[in-house]
C-alpha cells in the first residue's frame, strides 16, 4: 500500500458543539484534508507545539516524553496513521534506538503532538485517505472565512459520525472583541498560570488576524 505523507493545516473548533476540536491534515501534494476530532488536552499540546511563541514553564506531557526519549537517545523517526475502524483512526509510531527500529501503537492526537516536537514526518495510507479524505471547498474570501468554513465541515462530520476519533472535551472561546494588545497580554497570563487550554485559544485568535 502506497503511504501519502501529510502536514498539518490547523486546528479548528466545533461552532455548534461544546467540546470538539478538529485537527486538520492536508495531503502535502493533493487537496484533500483529513479531519480529526480530538480533545482540549490534545488541541492545546499540538497549538502549542505549532506556536513557538508559547514556552510552557514546566513541561506538558509530550515535552516530558520528548525529554526522556532524547535522554535515552530514542528518536521518533516517522508516525503512520495505518488503520481506520468504525470512525477511529489507528496510529503507529516508529523509533529508532541503537539503530533498532520499533514500533510503537499510539491514539492519532498522541503521536501527531509528538511528531512535532520530533520534527517526525506523519503519513497515511492512500486508502485511508481516499476513504475519509475530504474536499474543504472556500468561497475565496478572506483566510478568517475559510476558518469558519473549517468549523462548519467539522460540525457536519460530528453530525454525521463519519470518520472521526473523538476524545476528551474542550470548550470554545470568545475572544473576538479583544484587541491584539489585549490577547497578548492574555496570552502572557495563560502560558504563567500554566492554562494552556486558554493559551491555546487566544493563540488562535490572534493567529487569525495575521
Amino acid at each position: 500500500m502506497s503511504l501519502v505523507r501529510l502536514k498539518i493545516k490547523g486546528i479548528s473548533y466545533s461552532q455548534t458543539q461544546n467540546g470538539a476540536y478538529a485537527l486538520i491534515l492536508n495531503e502535502v501534494d493533493g487537496d484533500r484534508k483529513l479531519p480529526i476530532v480530538i480533545g482540549a488536552f490534545e488541541a492545546q499540546s499540538i497549538a502549542i507545539a505549532l506556536e513557538k511563541e508559547i514556552k510552557p514553564p514546566r513541561p506538558l506531557t509530550h515535552d516530558l516524553f520528548k525529554n526522556f526519549a532524547d535522554r535515552f537517545q530514542i528518536v521518533i523517526k516517522q508516525v503512520i496513521i495505518h488503520k481506520l475502524v468504525d470512525g477511529v483512526f489507528y496510529s503507529s509510531i516508529i523509533c529508532e534506538r541503537d539503530n533498532v527500529e520499533e514500533i510503537i501503537d499510539a491514539r492519532t492526537s498522541d503521536a501527531i503532538a509528538l511528531a512535532l516536537r520530533f520534527d517526525a514526518p506523519i503519513f497515511t495510507y492512500k486508502t485511508i485517505l481516499d476513504k475519509a479524505g475530504i474536499f474543504l471547498k472556500f468561497s475565496s474570501k478572506e483566510d478568517e472565512e475559510k476558518d469558519e468554513d473549517d468549523s462548519i465541515v467539522v460540525d457536519e462530520i460530528l453530525q454525521e459520525g463519519e470518520a472521526v476519533e473523538i476524545e476528551s472535551g474542550a470548550a470554545s472561546h470568545g475572544y473576538r472583541e479583544m484587541s491584539l494588545e489585549e490577547l497578548h497580554k492574555e496570552l502572557d497570563k495563560a502560558v504563567a498560570n500554566e492554562d494552556y487550554e486558554k493559551a491555546a485559544k487566544l493563540r488562535d485568535e490572534i493567529s487569525k488576524r495575521k
